[in-house]
């Protein structure tokens, strides 16, 4: 007798082609960041869930740098985390390194980032995911999609096993048609040491799916003992209430470490340009476009020309390893090039590689062949998240592969899919910049590309985003339950500020103290507040029942009252941004999908009609955001829908 217990649902074996078939709902390709979110989303909500990897001891691999987090990318973990997603509490637990960046901006460009163990972050995720009721882990390559009747079935391994699936999430990172660059030196690989994936991409692209390529790329391995950190400066963690998940525990268990910074100088760009003829980004090796806003070394040197020295941060990759990583380094130049060029930087003069930097081309899939849910257009039942997309990025990977496996399970059982729009979320941005105007080169998220990052800060993601991923059952009536909590302790807290009277004889000696203007006459504490020198801890100092009432928060403490602060501080700017979304949000209510064929709309631009063919959007507010489609060709569409 076969045994069911592992895998649900066994088909009889077929002796003739000596495979087994395996039924599931969701099956997830690549165990990626985006595919460990989109996996974990989808079991938790209840679809038997099965991902498939080339290699089960790279779950989760940060591939590049061994950090998660930083300017926009910080939110977006945090937004994960407040729908039920797993990366900011694997990341908490692995951190050796925590920071709040921006912190001399306000609020709204606060940033979280933790430097992490790369090998226990990849262990825990791991372990997670073994424990993860529903969900199957199966190490294999998938060479082809069973697609019927216009929809995907299931999936073929080149192990010769075939399973079936309502629905497929491909989340393969850089592994289609992988190629590794090290100056003259290819490779076919996904990641170095690990083989590239190959069918997928010719198959979907006879299917109608517009296919490209792209670059990314990394830097050298050092080794810590042969590096003088004695001359760099050193740049320490933080050690506060500030952490990722917004679940109540304690954060980094591990033990904490500094990064270090250096620069290149004169000697190592003149180095650098020597070895451009050998580099397989300037001598045509290359053809496909890398990030703009991770560039190689070598590329700045050309394109800040007149820069004699670049900034260079040195990185530990664990809590106990030698390994480090050199953050603004990453090139593709051939290794005795890399070397030479490391070793005139101040700090690396004896420095050792474990490996050199390599650069990697790789294919993705045209997002604009998407729907907001990741859903494919061609193929039904095919989700899309990660790099496969056109981004870069653990963070981005992570937040779609969480909305595509949601949306995935969604699919499987015939409910509505979840959403999210950029008033709500960095993840709906993101997920909106790339369905709606494509990507030429990677993608990477930044504070300035949300119309409404005010409303989207890195506190209230919970407040934005808890109760809906509570009514679709992913987060945990626990989460809720603690969201609820909180909210009422920072509503007390405001509600304290409000009420609170304070006079002059009471307050002017604790204000004048502190370089404040004293006052006048009496008001209420949360004016007081609004003062850009004062905050509540400090008010606290001079307000006993202020400390009284912060006394009694008992969970969460730390957040309750940065979020109430910021609440009070900058509400003006906080209710008239929400103004304006609400405004902006009518033409994300007008719906125009299938409601016109624009080949035959002479009165709009020729552009606008040839992209809103392609794209077919769903709304106004998505045809408003298509490259191309002006504000006039948006009225005339909403004249002939009598608006």
């Amino acid at each position: 007798m076969v045994a069911r217990a592992r895998f649900g649902g066994i088909r009889q074996p077929n002796t003739e082609r000596n495979t087994m078939n395996f039924d599931f709902d969701v099956i997830v390709v690549g165990a990626g960041h985006a595919g460990c979110e989109a996996a974990s989303a989808a079991a938790h909500l209840g679809s038997r869930t099965l991902l498939i990897t080339i290699d089960m001891h790279k779950i989760a691999q940060m591939s590049c740098n061994p950090a998660v987090g930083g300017i926009a990318k910080g939110q977006i973990v945090r937004e994960i985390d407040a729908l039920g997603g797993m990366c900011g509490i694997v990341t908490d637990l692995t951190a050796i390194q925590y920071r709040l960046l921006n912190r001399s901006k306000g609020p709204a460009m606060w940033s979280p980032r933790a430097q992490s163990d790369r090998q226990k972050f990849s262990e825990k995720w791991r372990s997670l995911l073994e424990n993860t009721p529903n969900l199957s882990m199966w190490q294999d390559m998938v060479i082809s999609l069973i697609v019927e009747n216009g929809a995907v079935a299931g999936v073929n391994t080149a192990m010769g096993a075939v399973f079936h699936a309502k629905s497929v999430v491909i989340t393969a990172g850089t592994f289609l048609s992988g190629l590794i660059h090290c100056g003259p030196v290819q490779i076919k690989a996904g990641r170095i040491s690990e083989p590239a994936a190959y069918g997928i991409t010719e198959q979907l692209r006879s299917l109608g799916i517009h296919t490209g390529r792209m670059k990314t790329g990394t830097p050298a391995r050092l080794d810590g003992r042969t590096i003088d950190f004695s001359v760099m400066t050193e740049q320490q963690g933080e050690e506060d209430f500030h952490k990722f998940s917004y679940l109540d525990f304690q954060p980094r268990p591990l033990k904490q470490r500094s990064c270090f910074i250096t620069a290149t100088n004169p000697a190592t760009h003149d180095i650098l340009r020597k070895g451009l003829p050998e580099s397989p980004l300037f001598n045509g090796q290359i053809k496909s476009i890398g990030p703009r806003y991770c560039p190689s070394i070598e590329t700045k040197i050309v394109t800040f020309a007149g820069k004699d020295h670049h900034p260079i941060f040195i990185e530990p990759e664990g809590e106990t390893t030698q390994e480090y990583y050199i953050n603004g380094f990453s090139s593709s130049l051939p290794m005795h090039i890399q070397i030479e060029a490391l070793q005139t930087i101040r700090g690396l003069e004896h420095v050792q590689l474990y490996r050199p930097g390599y650069a990697i081309e790789y294919d993705f899939f045209d997002p604009t062949q998407l729907t907001h849910s990741l859903e494919s257009k061609v193929i039904g039942g095919l989700f899309m998240a990660g790099q496969v997309n056109g981004t870069t990025g653990y963070e981005e990977a992570a937040g779609q592969g969480l909305i595509g496996g949601i949306n995935a399970h969604q699919y499987c059982h015939g409910a509505q899919p979840l959403t999210l729009g950029r008033d709500e979320a960095y993840i709906g941005v993101l997920i909106d910049d790339l369905v709606t105007k494509g990507v030429d080169e990677p993608y990477r998220m930044f504070t300035s590309r949300a119309e409404y990052r005010i409303l989207l800060r890195q506190d209230d993601a919970d407040a934005r985003l808890t109760r809906k991923s509570y009514e679709l059952g992913l987060a945990t009536p626990e989460r809720m339950q603690l969201y609820e909590r909180k909210k009422a302790a920072i509503d007390r807290l405001i509600d304290f500020f409000n009420r609170f009277p304070v006079k002059p004889a009471y307050i002017n000696a604790f204000l004048e103290a502190h370089g404040t203007a004293p006052l006048h006459d009496g008001c209420k504490l949360v004016a007081l507040l609004e003062r850009p020198q004062l905050t509540i801890e400090l008010l606290a100092e001079g307000v006993p029942a202020l400390r009284e009432e912060l006394d009694r928060i008992t969970e969460c403490k730390g957040e309750v009252v940065e979020a109430a602060e910021i609440q009070i501080k900058y509400k003006g700017y906080i209710d008239r941004e929400l103004l304006i979304a609400n405004k902006l949000q009518r033409l994300e209510g007008i719906r125009i999908k299938g409601k016109f064929d624009y080949s035959t709309l002479n009165a709009i631009s020729t552009e606008a009609r040839q992209k809103l063919a392609r794209i077919d959007p769903e709304t106004i507010g998505q045809a408003s955001r298509i490259p191309g489609v002006s504000p006039s060709d948006i009225n005339i569409l909403l004249i002939m829908m009598g608006r």
